[in-house]
């Protein structure tokens, strides 16, 4: 049995490509899948697609998404939103970026944490969470001192929610990707002094696909993982482990 009925399944950051892919994914095992993100278009295109149910909120509101998740059943969910900022230095970079990037990526995931979890305590029957980390909270990268920070963050939450949530039998994980080559990415990633040494460094030698990521998180919420939590798992074509 996959676990996928025990009830439903919160995708934050679902209008994107990682996101998109988890919730196609999910749906195709059988999953009750609600979808939540920034584009309403994509997401009513996701929805007629695979049948997944939508709800808007906004992840920078405290109100907004203890409206939206107070009294809302649900079992899983995938931390999937996000904000990429800018590609600065710690001497140039935007405190006013970080802010943002913290608040939508480790904010963000905690706010969605705070009230899904109560829902899964209050229910009784167990649950997991995924959060989508990256590869920047586990190394270095040159530029990356907002998002790898926030990813950063968004990991230990990670570590003290499967703590305290474990003895409520809810499961709680990260994943930890490489580079997915969409258009949002490729405007820095695809510059030759940037992809060339990265590719050469990494023992794969080529981006992710979305579906790459996705696959892991959907392993992760399922019952094949049910004695994995508290880990940050890299999908990075073994470039953190050089």
């Amino acid at each position: 049995m996959s676990g996928f009925d025990k009830g439903p399944i919160l995708v934050t950051g679902a209008s994107g490509g990682i996101g998109g892919a988890t919730v196609r994914q999910l749906c195709a095992a059988g999953a009750d899948v609600i979808a939540n993100g920034r584009n309403v278009e994509a997401l009513d295109a996701l929805a007629k697609e695979t049948g997944c149910k939508t709800l808007p909120f906004d992840l920078t509101s405290e109100d907004s998404v203890k409206d939206a998740l107070q009294d809302l059943d649900l079992w899983g969910v995938v931390n999937c939103g996000g904000f990429g900022g800018e590609i600065a230095t710690p001497m140039e970079t935007d405190i006013d970026v970080f802010d943002k990037v913290i608040n939508i990526n480790a904010r963000g995931a905690l706010l969605v944490t705070k009230y899904a979890s109560q829902s899964m305590v209050r229910l009784g029957k167990g649950g997991a969470i995924v959060n989508v980390s990256s590869q920047a909270s586990l190394v270095a990268l040159k530029g990356h001192i907002s998002y790898g920070s926030s990813k950063a963050a968004l990991d230990n939450i990670t570590r003290v929610s499967a703590m305290e949530l474990g003895p409520h039998g809810i499961r709680v994980n990260g994943v930890n990707p490489t580079v997915v080559m969409t258009p949002m990415s490729a405007w820095y990633w695809a510059r030759p002094e940037v992809q060339g040494p990265f590719l050469e460094t990494m023992p794969l030698g080529r981006w992710a696909t979305e579906d790459e990521i996705a696959a892991p998180i959907v392993f992760l919420l399922s019952d094949g993982a049910s004695m994995i939590s508290g880990v940050s798992l890299p999908i990075d074509g073994g470039f953190t482990a050089v």
